[in-house]
C-alpha cells in the first residue's frame, strides 16, 4: 500500500525554524518525484518544492533561500526544512509524489494527510 505520511508541523514564531518530514512507504522511491504542497484557508493548494530521484529541484520563488526540500532513499523519507518563517507561511503542508518535474497538482498521484504550519507571534 502507497502511504505518505508528514509530520513535524505546529505553531512558530516570525523568524523560526522547522522541519517537516514525510515517511514513505509502499513505493519504488527512485520512480518517483517527491514534492512537498502547501494550502492557506480560503487559497489554492500551491507547490512549495519538489525533488527528483537525480536530487534537481524546483523550488517556489516565494521560499527560495529559506525552504530547502531534501529525500533520503535509504530511510525512505523526505523532508522540508524551513527557516525565516513568515506568516505567510502558514498553511496546511502535504507531501506529493508522481512523475516529471514540477509543482503543478495535478502531476502528483499520491497525497499525504498534511500537517499544519502556523507562524505567529
Amino acid at each position: 500500500q502507497m502511504q505518505l505520511v508528514e509530520s513535524g508541523g505546529g505553531l512558530v514564531q516570525p523568524g523560526g525554524s522547522l522541519r517537516l518530514s514525510c515517511t514513505i512507504s509502499g513505493f519504488t522511491l527512485a520512480r518517483y518525484t517527491f514534492a512537498w504542497f502547501r494550502q492557506a484557508p480560503g487559497k489554492e493548494r500551491e507547490g512549495v518544492s519538489c525533488i527528483k530521484n537525480s536530487g534537481d529541484t524546483v523550488t517556489l520563488d516565494s521560499v527560495k533561500g529559506r525552504f530547502t526540500t531534501i529525500r533520503d532513499d535509504a530511510k525512505k523519507m523526505v523532508y522540508l526544512e524551513m527557516s525565516d518563517l513568515k506568516p505567510e507561511d502558514t498553511a496546511v503542508y502535504y507531501c506529493a509524489a508522481g512523475v516529471g518535474l514540477n509543482l503543478l497538482p495535478n502531476f502528483y498521484t499520491f497525497w499525504g494527510q498534511g500537517t499544519q504550519v502556523t507562524v505567529s507571534s
